[in-house]
């Protein structure tokens, strides 16, 4: 799967686009060829080899056996680039004695459908061609598209969508043909991560286990592929939530892959925060000051959750840590007011009560709501009180009371030591099911001074999750299972009710670091690295739940997205975990508080960024962090 939204190529390692499934050249969603498949000397190519080359190309690689002679050797090497962009190069290299004459034809068709259709198993049929220019032309009333070829075929036949060609190829010579794929009137595509307009700092990661170089790089590759502008303001950039299904903005997703990624800058962060405040509910009524989004599925045990909610909550969340890792004033005042809507509609909606039903009103109290709830009111009050605003007291004095009244609400106790619930149904029955969720009682937020706000479950509470995660009913030996192996309803290809959520594992790794649970913090990082060189490090959204044993491999979701947003972003996360970067760009300092087992390794991270300049640091194999480089002025803290 190439990606560079809005163009998007899905192909099998064969390399031939027969039509098949979602195979095929994308653009902003729309197949525009579905069927590409050449033959050389009358063959299709042996295929010998397929490999990503980049997160918008791949190279596949095949042979043609040409002359009759008896041996295993081939005479031709056929290679194919494809490009998420719409353009595909065909190279034949010749390994024959003798000249060679050789017959290529590229057979094209396309429906011209839409991604949506074809994945609900309804795609249109294959539209007649017409020749056009130097290759072939598709129309419809929804749109229309053309393949160009470079050189121009010998022969184009229309009506068996066929172009041709004849090649004389010397001993040891080649020849190229180019296609290029585009709709009508389309150029190029443009995608935004490119080196000169990404948003995204180009950080490398350099040590003993090259695992950590692998992933940063594919992470930070894949999160530039899914970089997408809002067509009204594009200065204002923000991500995709994943190919191929996702291709457009899902406000969760879009704020916590921007959370998730502060340490390659805060312009990817300011750029999500002005396209998603631009769709805060501004109308009379109790949805006043959400940013909108659609309903989720949350698993077997509990109805869909609103993930306007998550976001109306991240909102502040991401501002105020964006501020502690540089975001200008300017821009900070300039996204104050629409944080300011979120909160103020935190506190109306809760109104006297300690905690936020999701969905409102009337929905079930759900562990992880209450731990944003939570983070959103402290966080919130900080950055409220750092801008000189008002209401930052009210926030704080609402979240001691729900600390103090969770703590006994949301936790239940057993012989085991007692786990927290997964949610209080509206009759205020506890779901007691063990799931990742609570995994997001560990995030508590970033507060000034590299100091973490507290959580919302005291010390032994804390100790008895921690042990949890890192139990074999949690802890797949692959990362984290979204429910616990031994809770009814267990799928491991349930998407919230077993699978490994590539994420939720990286918020339970960067949690369990910052609370001083490194054994368990690293089970759980040293197993999703393990999973992610078995994906070519470019981590899915989630994964198989299945046991890890000697020999095994972690087993792919057939509904994940690859790439998607928050695991390319969890990537980048869970290496910065290593270091415990923890900056206060306003107070020109910088804490560290590095894993002090350093499970990896020596680690070296450069080219990050804090308070708009480059940051790099060792951590070295006795656990202790140095700054290589960093912002004029900024500090290390204590």
């Amino acid at each position: 799967m190439c990606v560079a939204l809005p163009g998007l190529a899905i192909s099998t390692e064969q390399g031939q686009l027969t039509g098949q499934g979602l195979e095929g050249f994308y653009r902003a969603g729309r197949r525009v060829l579905s069927r590409c498949l050449l033959r050389v000397a009358g063959r299709e190519p042996l295929a010998v080899q397929a490999r990503m080359t980049a997160a918008d190309s791949a190279r596949f690689l095949g042979t043609v056996r040409t002359s009759s002679h008896v041996g295993p050797d081939p005479d031709v090497v056929v290679e194919r680039i494809r490009y998420a962009d719409g353009t595909e190069r065909i190279t034949l290299y010749s390994a024959a004695v003798r000249p060679l004459r050789l017959p290529v034809e590229v057979a094209l068709g396309t429906d011209l459908a839409d991604l949506g259709a074809i994945a609900g198993g309804a795609p249109a049929p294959e539209l007649p061609a017409s020749v056009h220019d130097s290759g072939l032309r598709w129309a419809s009333p929804t749109g229309n598209a053309s393949v160009t070829a470079d050189p121009p075929p010998a022969d184009a036949l229309a009506s068996a969508g066929l172009l041709r060609w004849e090649f004389v190829l010397p001993p040891g010579g080649s020849a190229s043909v180019e296609l290029r794929v585009r709709p009508d009137g389309a150029g190029p595509v443009r995608a935004v991560g490119r080196a000169a307009t990404s948003p995204l700092a180009p950080a490398r990661a350099m040590g003993d286990d090259p695992r950590a170089q692998h992933l940063l790089r594919t992470s930070i590759e894949d999160l530039q592929a899914l970089l997408l502008r809002d067509p009204a303001h594009p200065t204002d950039i923000h991500l995709a939530a994943g190919a191929p299904w996702r291709c457009g903005l899902a406000p969760v997703d879009a704020l916590t892959a921007a959370r998730m990624t502060l340490s390659l800058g805060t312009r990817l962060a300011a750029g999500t925060l002005r396209t998603l405040a631009r769709t805060q509910l501004q109308v009379p009524g109790p949805q006043s000051g959400m940013i909108p989004g659609p309903r989720r599925d949350a698993g077997p045990h509990l109805p869909p959750s609103c993930t306007g909610t998550e976001a109306t909550l991240l909102f502040p969340v991401l501002l105020a840590e964006a501020r502690r890792w540089g975001l200008p004033d300017a821009e900070t005042e300039e996204l104050l007011p629409t944080a300011e809507s979120c909160l103020t509609w935190l506190r109306t909606t809760v109104g006297d009560a300690p905690y936020l039903c999701d969905p409102q009103p009337g929905g079930p109290l759900r562990v992880e709501t209450q731990a944003h709830a939570h983070r959103a009111a402290l966080l919130g009050a900080d950055l409220l009180d750092s801008c000189g605003r008002p209401g930052g007291a009210g926030l704080k004095q609402w979240a001691q009371q729900m600390r103090a009244a969770f703590r006994d609400d949301f936790w239940i106790d057993d012989l085991g030591g007692g786990r927290p619930v997964v949610a209080r149904a509206p009759d205020g029955r506890p779901v007691p099911h063990l799931g990742a969720a609570a995994v997001h009682l560990l995030d508590t937020g970033l507060l000034g001074a590299g100091e973490l706000a507290p959580g919302l479950l005291d010390k032994v509470q804390t100790e008895q999750l921690a042990r949890l995660l890192g139990g074999p009913a949690m802890d797949s030996g692959w990362g984290l299972r979204g429910l616990g192996a031994k809770e009814v309803g267990y799928n491991p290809f349930g998407h919230r009710g077993g699978a490994v959520r590539t994420h939720e594992t990286a918020v339970a790794v960067a949690g369990l670091a910052a609370a001083g649970y490194e054994k368990e913090a690293t089970s759980l990082l040293r197993g999703v690295l393990a999973a992610a060189e078995t994906f070519g490090h470019r981590l899915p959204e989630m994964f198989a739940g299945e046991q890890r044993t000697d020999g095994s491999a972690p087993v792919p979701h057939p509904a994940a997205c690859r790439p998607a947003a928050t695991a390319a972003a969890a990537g980048v996360l869970l290496l910065t975990t290593l270091a415990g970067i923890r900056p206060d760009a306003p107070a020109g300092t910088v804490t560290l508080r590095p894993l002090r087992g350093a499970p990896l390794g020596e680690i070296v991270l450069t080219g990050l960024r804090i308070a708009g300049g480059p940051f790099s640091v060792r951590v070295g194999r006795l656990g202790l962090a140095m700054v290589e480089e960093a912002a004029d002025g900024l500090q290390l803290g204590a």
